[in-house]
C-alpha cells in the first residue's frame, strides 16, 4: 500500500480552486527512478487519481497546487513567501492533535470525459486570467 500527501484545506479556501498536480515517486531510497509530475487537474480528480494509483503499490503520491504565475516578479513573490515560512499548510500526513495522521478519502476515481472536462474548465480558468 502506498501513501498519498496532500494539503490539509479548511472548506473555503480558495486554494482548492486552483489546478493540481501529482508528483509520483517511489516510497522508499532503494528505488531509482524520476518521479512522475502529472497534471494539472481540479483537486477532486487529482486526489482520486492519486490515491487508485497507490493503493495496491509501494508509492508515494504527493498532490499539490500549481500555482498559474504569469512573470518573474510573482514568482519571486511566491519565493519569498516560501523562504519566510508564513505558508504554513498543513499535510495529509501530519498529525492531528493526536497520534494518528489524517486521512483523505478522495472517492472513485474520474472517468477520462470526467477529467478532460476538468482540463477544459482548468484551460478556461487561466486563460480568462482568474
Amino acid at each position: 500500500m502506498g501513501t498519498l500527501v496532500t494539503l490539509h484545506l479548511p472548506p473555503d479556501s480558495p486554494v482548492a480552486n486552483l489546478p493540481w498536480v501529482i508528483t509520483i515517486g517511489a516510497l522508499d531510497d532503494e528505488q531509482e527512478w524520476e518521479p512522475l509530475v502529472c497534471g494539472p487537474y481540479e483537486r477532486p480528480h487529482a486526489l482520486a487519481l492519486a490515491q487508485a494509483v497507490v493503493a495496491d503499490e509501494d508509492l508515494m503520491a504527493v498532490v499539490e497546487p500549481l500555482l498559474p504565475l504569469a512573470d518573474a516578479a510573482a514568482i519571486r513573490d511566491e519565493i519569498e513567501l516560501a523562504r519566510s515560512g508564513q505558508d504554513l499548510d498543513t499535510t495529509a500526513t501530519e498529525l492531528d492533535g493526536g497520534d494518528s495522521p489524517r486521512r483523505t478519502t478522495p472517492g472513485r476515481p474520474p472517468s477520462e470525459a470526467e477529467v478532460r472536462a476538468g482540463f477544459a474548465r482548468i484551460a478556461a480558468k487561466l486563460t480568462a486570467g482568474t
